[in-house]
């Protein structure tokens, strides 16, 4: 676009040649002489040979034309000032108070709106009126007054404060020590900010559900045993026990691996065999919880609980399932060493009682 425009410019007549022209992406306000829009916009698509890029325009109507969010009006006196531009299909609709979303988001509604309004509208008289027209739509979308005065007053204090610290030139700012998303439980998430914050730890806030994963699915669903990067469980058929484990390669792989060695050992399972294989530590837990209590293990219901691509992150998550399943085929509680700080939220939501891994 940049080469196509500085030819363009170059190349056309005098007579259409803009004397304003600036650009966002693919939309470009200009300021040409009256009666040549349309010879300006014959030249614009001769310059690009292939007919890929085609420029259409919109003249000014009554003194106003729009460019991005403004809308720009020409004044009596030759000046112009900035509106705020609304397209006519626009239904001043905005995330509903009553929604199930933290209330700085929906604070964030509001800030948003009147932010644009400082920022685009130059004239104090359109920026009341403007004001007007935002606090009306939002209370069609159920925002309550307090809620819209609250974010008038900390926009000012703000203001007061960015002002108070560009005259003192400050130099030094104090580093964030990181950021953690989190998803959005009411009553859970707030609390939880608030800790990270006195640690001077970011958070950032997302919904659990979204329109997105919910009605986009721009790829095919891969089975379980084709996934990789898994922390994964496989059921025992006789018993509630599961076995937790993680890997980087396919959960197939993974599982055709521990289906080698329970079958390497349970072939003939006699009485003296079983009484050795009590004896003896096997490489899988899983080959050892069928060994020692001769059960059959479900590789069918084989199941990933959770997926990280890095390695760590992988072993953080493996620990956290075993944590919070009820019974384990598991000989530890896997490579990392979850702090029991954790297991208040570790629970089991239909018993209201931690849970905890027993090795069986």
């Amino acid at each position: 676009m940049e080469w196509l425009e500085h030819q363009a410019i170059a190349t056309a007549p005098v007579e259409c040649k803009p004397r304003l022209w600036k650009r966002y992406v693919d939309d470009v306000l200009e300021v040409i002489r009256k009666g040549t829009v349309c010879q300006l916009t014959d030249h614009l698509n001769t310059v690009d040979t292939t007919g890929s890029i085609k420029f259409t325009y919109e003249e000014e109507a009554d003194g106003q034309i729009p460019f991005l969010d403004t809308l720009i009006v020409r004044k009596e006196d030759g000046s112009v000032k900035l509106l705020v531009y609304r397209k006519k299909t626009h239904t001043d609709q905005y995330l509903d108070f009553s929604s199930h979303h933290p209330l700085h988001q929906k604070l964030g509604v509001i800030r948003t709106l009147l932010d644009r309004c400082n920022s685009l509208v130059t004239e104090d008289k359109d920026r009341e009126r403007e004001e007007q027209h935002i606090t009306k739509a939002l209370q069609q979308c159920r925002y309550p007054t307090w809620a819209i005065t609250q974010v008038k007053k900390d926009m000012q204090q703000k203001r007061k404060a960015e002002q108070k610290k560009e005259k003192q030139r400050k130099t030094t700012k104090e580093k964030s020590k990181g950021l953690v998303v989190i998803p959005y439980v009411k009553g859970l998430s707030e609390t939880f900010t608030r800790i990270m914050r006195e640690h001077g730890i970011s958070t950032a806030i997302r919904p659990h559900r979204t329109l997105r994963n919910i009605l986009v699915h721009p790829k095919d669903k891969v089975t379980d045993d084709k996934k990789s990067d898994v922390v994964y469980k496989i059921p025992c058929k006789n018993c509630e026990a599961s076995y937790i484990g993680e890997t980087g390669r396919t959960l197939g792989t993974r599982i055709k691996e521990h289906r080698s060695e329970v079958d390497s050992v349970t072939g003939a399972f006699t009485r003296a065999a079983k009484v050795r294989a009590e004896s003896t530590e096997n490489k899988s837990a899983i080959t050892d919880h069928v060994a020692s209590r001769n059960h059959v293990i479900d590789w069918e219901k084989a199941t990933v609980v959770d997926t990280a691509a890095d390695r760590s992150q992988r072993h953080i998550k493996e620990a956290v399932w075993i944590r919070k399943t009820s019974r384990t085929m598991n000989r530890d509680e896997g490579v990392y060493q979850l702090s029991h700080v954790w297991d208040y939220l570790l629970t089991d939501v239909t018993t209201g009682r931690k849970q905890k891994s027993l090795v069986v």
